[in-house]
């Protein structure tokens, strides 16, 4: 009798527990919501002139997913995004439209997603991250909430110029370069001491171009060199280059020199990209953003 107690008791607890087990069972609908987001008229803007013309997404809230949890960033400002979307469509992507003859160009080759950040980034050594590129489908811009639209050497230097290296680096990865390039500096490349191997400030840039290199960015690698040079070439005017040239001086200037007649040539032959007409149209339309209203949508 007391043995059929046992038995009727583990029967009816092995019930119980089945029952218990039943009820905690997952619900299919998941408890974690994203939030709702509502669609604002800069939404829509982006819509109507990246999305539809070229199939480009341009992110300006923060997103966990989209940024790098190395550093310590803060979104970007709504305000100061609205303009640096006009500013992007207006000096890059029209740009390359009047050059091309369509949106074809950037439609396939440009990088599939903006992404905006409203703080610089920093390395542990102090260097300041301008831009960041993923496998040509990602840009990411830095330090948005300082942007100064009334100054273009700002504008070039943490915006423009980064985006044109970023775009000449998915250029030359889909159609690469010639090999000679590779032979002007050889084993000159200085890998990640760039940022300390010509010295600091304007000295550092003397140095860099005195050794054959248009930047101390362009020293870190041979194809960190090439988009360098299509890069600055394209943001500055003619006086600048030459006077660049002229710091390089008889040792460092024939080697840009071979350097930038590759550079021109492939462009030239393989995308049917005209570096001087690309670099007169970028010019025009920096000189021209006075006749824009960066504000209203």
């Amino acid at each position: 009798m007391k043995k059929n107690k046992i038995y009727i008791f583990i029967v009816v607890l092995f019930a119980a527990l089945f029952v218990s087990c039943s009820e905690d069972d997952l619900n299919s609908e998941s408890v974690i919501t994203e939030a709702q987001r509502v669609e604002n008229d800069f939404d829509r803007w982006i819509v109507k002139h990246y999305v539809t013309p070229y199939n480009i997404d341009f992110k300006y809230r923060m997103e966990d997913i989209e940024s790098d949890r190395d550093y310590n960033l803060i979104p970007a400002d709504y305000t100061k995004s609205v303009q640096l979307a006009k500013l992007v469509e207006f000096l890059c992507l029209n740009v390359y439209d009047e050059v091309t003859g369509s949106k074809e160009f950037i439609r396939d080759y440009f990088p599939k997603m903006i992404h905006l950040v409203g703080s610089p980034a920093y390395k542990n050594n102090g260097d300041m991250i301008l831009g960041t590129a993923e496998g040509g489908l990602k840009i990411t811009l830095y330090n948005v909430n300082n942007i100064n639209v009334l100054n273009v050497a700002d504008l070039n230097y943490y915006y423009f110029k980064t985006i044109h290296h970023e775009f000449a680096h998915i250029l030359h990865q889909t159609r690469p370069y010639p090999t000679a390039f590779k032979e002007i500096s050889g084993s000159e490349y200085v890998k990640d001491s760039w940022s300390s191997a010509w010295g600091s400030g304007s000295a550092a840039d003397a140095a860099a171009l005195k050794a054959g290199f248009i930047t101390p960015y362009a020293s870190s690698a041979v194809d960190e060199d090439f988009v360098e040079l299509i890069a600055t070439y394209v943001t500055n005017t003619e006086a600048t280059w030459a006077a660049r040239l002229k710091t390089a001086g008889t040792t460092g200037a024939p080697i840009i020199n071979s350097k930038f007649e590759i550079v021109y040539n492939y462009m030239l032959d393989t995308w049917n990209i005209d570096l001087d007409v690309l670099r007169d149209t970028v010019l025009d339309h920096q000189e021209r953003i006075g006749e824009l209203d960066l504000d209203e949508l």
